[in-house]
């Protein structure tokens, strides 16, 4: 038991590790790019200094016409200049929601593969059940401290299941059947105690875990796949 929980730990913290050098190298990574960018665009000012220096460099431009269209130059210019503002603004506002998207990604990704991994563990290990308590006046089943309210022949097929599991016994259908109709096993149908097993199955609900949970072994019959210690019968 304490080999999956370690392996566990090392997978979470493995994962985490992950995470945390993702996250850096998108933020590094657009950090860069804003940076580049904006040392790239022209200065806000520029086209008014530009104005500004053909006015210095000509004296000469006395004229009404000439001076109007240096004034609408200089308009033009601040202009340009509240564009220009504008769109550094839009770009901060897209980069950081670039940035948030990419690690929104980068998580749901390490999780899908750690969930994956999980599921792989899953299927090779079998069903991990640490507390099976089984109640019969509340008819309740606690799975792990996880709830299942279950009819009085689901309860009672799983009752059956779990004592035949404390005294390591494998049961058939036509058995189960038996035990729970307190008739002779050699009187029931197979067929019969096959139907109680895919009702509690249909009960329980979660197929993989009610499939894991309780086994179909080939030619000899229906077993619980827990330990027989975390059992508890109320």
């Amino acid at each position: 038991m304490p080999a999956p929980i370690s392996s566990a730990s090392e997978a979470r913290r493995s994962g985490a590790r992950i995470v945390a050098l993702g996250i850096a190298a998108v933020v590094v990574i657009l950090g860069v790019a804003a940076v580049v960018l904006f040392l790239t665009l022209p200065d806000a000012n520029a086209f008014n200094a530009r104005v500004e220096q053909i006015f210095i460099e000509n004296d000469d431009l006395t004229g009404a016409a000439e001076l109007r269209l240096l004034e609408i130059l200089a308009q033009s210019g601040t202009a340009f200049s509240d564009v220009l503002s504008s769109y550094r603004m839009v770009i901060y506002v897209l980069l950081v929601f670039a940035a948030s998207l990419l690690i929104a990604a980068l998580v749901f990704l390490v999780s899908l593969v750690g969930l994956n991994r999980r599921m792989g563990e899953i299927e090779r290990q079998g069903l991990q059940v640490s507390s099976l308590i089984v109640s019969r006046m509340d008819r309740v089943v606690l799975l792990n401290n996880m709830e299942f309210k279950l009819t009085d022949a689901a309860l009672e097929t799983l009752s059956v299941l779990a004592e035949a599991r404390l005294d390591d016994d494998i049961l058939t259908g036509a058995q189960i059947e038996g035990m729970i109709s307190g008739r002779p096993a050699e009187d029931c149908d197979e067929a019969a105690g096959a139907t109680r097993i895919k009702r509690l199955r249909d009960t329980l609900g979660n197929q993989m875990v009610s499939e894991m949970l309780v086994r179909n072994i080939a030619r000899r019959g229906y077993v619980l796949s827990i330990d027989r210690d975390v059992i508890k019968m109320i």
